[in-house]
C-alpha cells in the first residue's frame, strides 16, 4: 500500500526556496508592468509636453520588446510553480538591458533616470544569491561607464543653476520618488514572502525533529518488545500447564482467575506483536485483505473485548464499502485515541465513521467523542506536541503526538476541540486514496 504525497510540494528546503522564488518572480513581473506604463508616460510627457526630441521609433521598439518579454514571462510562470535563482537573475538582466537601451537612446549619463539602476541592484541584493548580486553590480557599473562613452545626446538645456525649475533637477526628483516608492512597495512584499518562507522552513525543521523523536521511540519500543517477548511466552506456557493441574480444576474461582491471567498475558503478547509490527518486523504475516467497514468493525470489537468499557456508541456510516489491506499503524492510531477517550471518560464515549468529500478526493472521517473534562486550553492549542499531558505523569502526552504524526505521514489531519456541552472530540481525516486497496488478481496469486 503506497501513500501518495500529502502535499503538492515535497517538504524540503530546496522546494521552499523554489516556491517563494516563484512568488518573487510574480512580483518582478508586476514591477515590470509598472516600468512599461512609466516609460510610456515619460515618453509622452517629455516628447509632447516638454518638446524634447526623442528617437521615438527606436524607444518604442525597446518598449515593445519589454512588453513581449513580460507577457511571455507571465504565461510561463503562471503554470510553472518553481523558480530558481538563475531564472530570477536572467529576468533582472533583461530589465537592466532594456533600461540601458532606453538610456542609450535618451542621453546616457545625462538622463536623470540613470539612477533607476539602483533599483535593479537593490532588488538583486534582496532576491539573489551573493554571486548573482555582485554580477548585477558589475554589469550595471559597466553599463553606466558604457553610456558615458557611447550614447545619443538628449537635447536638454544646461540649466542646473535654476534649481527646481531645471528639467534635469525635476527629472532627478521624479527618479528619486519613483525609486523610493517602488522599493518600499515591492521590497516590503518580497520581505513578506521571505518571512513566510522562513516560517515554513522552521515548521519543516520542527516536523523533522518530531520524526527523529518518533524513530528513537520506535527503536526503544522495539527493543523493549523483543525483551518482553521471552518472559511473556514463558508465562503463557506456565499458565497453560497450571490449567491442567488438579488444584485449579477443582477450584472454580482459581480457574476463573487463571483464565483471566491467560487473557491478560495474551493481550500483552498482542501489544508486543503490534509494537514489532509498527517497527516493520513481521509485517507480511499480519497484513490481510479486508474492507474498510470490516476493518473498522473488527477493530472496535477487539477493542471492546480487551478494555473495561462501560458504554461505547459505535456508528459506522461509511456507506459503500471499499477494499483495503489491514494496517496495524492505522489500527494502533485509532486505538490510541479510543484509549485516551476511555481514560478521560470511562462512563461514555462515541466513535463515528463517515465518508467525506475533500479537495483532493474522498476522505475517511473518524470522530471520537467523550464526556470527560476536555482539553486544557494550553494543550488544545498545541495538539500533537510531545510531552503535553493533563495526566501529570512522566513521559505522558505521547498519545496524540503519535496520532498526529501517523495521520500526517498518511496525508491526513487531526483536529481536537472541546464540546460546548462538555467533553472533548478528536477528528481524524485520512485520504481514501491512501488507505484503500483495489484488489486485483495477480499471476503469482499474491496481493500487492
Amino acid at each position: 500500500m503506497s501513500a501518495p504525497s500529502p502535499q503538492a510540494w515535497p517538504a524540503t528546503p530546496a522546494n521552499f526556496e523554489s516556491r517563494y522564488g516563484h512568488q518573487n518572480m510574480l512580483q518582478l513581473i508586476q514591477l515590470r508592468w509598472f516600468a512599461v506604463a512609466g516609460q510610456i508616460f515619460t515618453i509622452v510627457v517629455v516628447s509632447l509636453g516638454l518638446g524634447v526630441r526623442l528617437p521615438l521609433p527606436e524607444m518604442l521598439e525597446v518598449l515593445a520588446c519589454l512588453t513581449a518579454f513580460n507577457i511571455a514571462s507571465q504565461l510561463r510562470w503562471h503554470e510553472r510553480p518553481s523558480v530558481s535563482n538563475n531564472e530570477i537573475f536572467v529576468a533582472l538582466l533583461v530589465d537592466v538591458a532594456t533600461l540601458t537601451a532606453q538610456l542609450y537612446l535618451s542621453g546616457g549619463v545625462t538622463n536623470p533616470f540613470l539612477f533607476l539602476y539602483l533599483l535593479q541592484v537593490i532588488l538583486g541584493a534582496v532576491l539573489l544569491k551573493p554571486w548573482s548580486t555582485w554580477t548585477i553590480v558589475a554589469l550595471t557599473s559597466a553599463c553606466v561607464a558604457g553610456l558615458d562613452l557611447f550614447s545619443r545626446p538628449m537635447d536638454l538645456p544646461p540649466d542646473h543653476e535654476q534649481g527646481l525649475a531645471s528639467l534635469y533637477i525635476q527629472g532627478l526628483l521624479i527618479c528619486f520618488a519613483l525609486n523610493a516608492t517602488l522599493l518600499v512597495v515591492f521590497v516590503t512584499r518580497i520581505h513578506k514572502n521571505l518571512r513566510e518562507r522562513d516560517a515554513k522552513l522552521a515548521d519543516l525543521r520542527q516536523h523533522a525533529n518530531e520524526a527523529e523523536h518518533i524513530v528513537r521511540m520506535g527503536l526503544l519500543a522495539s527493543g523493549a518488545a523483543h525483551e518482553l517477548g521471552t518472559p511473556l511466552s514463558t508465562l503463557a506456557v506456565i499458565l497453560g500447564d497450571w490449567q491442567h493441574m488438579a488444584p485449579f480444576k477443582a477450584d472454580p474461582d482459581l480457574g476463573q482467575e487463571l483464565a483471566e491471567m491467560q487473557a491478560q498475558v495474551q493481550r500483552c503478547k498482542r501489544i508486543v506483536s503490534g509494537i514489532l509490527l509498527s517497527a516493520g518486523e513481521a509485517r507480511g504475516e499480519s497484513s490481510e485483505a479486508t474492507t474498510v467497514r470490516e476493518f473498522l468493525d473488527g477493530l472496535v470489537q477487539k477493542w471492546r473485548e480487551t478494555r473495561a468499557v462501560q458504554s461505547l456508541v459505535y456508528e459506522n456510516r461509511f456507506g459503500e464499502d471499499l477494499p483495503m489491506v489491514s494496517d496495524s499503524t492505522i489500527q494502533q492510531m485509532i486505538c490510541n485515541v479510543l484509549d485516551n477517550a476511555l481514560e478521560a471518560s470511562p462512563q461514555a464515549l462515541c466513535l463515528e465513521v463517515e465518508r467525506e468529500a475533500g479537495p483532493a478526493g474522498e476522505l475517511l472521517l473518524l470522530t471520537v467523542s467523550d464526556e470527560g473534562p476536555g482539553f486544557a486550553p494550553d494543550i488544545l492549542g498545541q495538539v500533537g506536541k510531545p510531552y503535553l499531558s493533563t495526566k501529570g505523569r512522566a513521559g505522558g502526552g505521547l498519545g496524540l503526538f503519535l496520532v498526529v504524526n501517523v495521520a500526517r505521514t498518511l496525508g491526513g489531519t487531526v483536529q481536537a476541540r472541546n464540546l460546548p456541552e462538555g467533553g472533548a472530540q478528536v477528528r481524524i481525516r485520512l485520504p481514501l486514496a491512501v488507505i484503500r486497496f483495489d484488489l486485483q488478481p495477480q499471476e503469482s496469486g499474491h496481493v500487492h
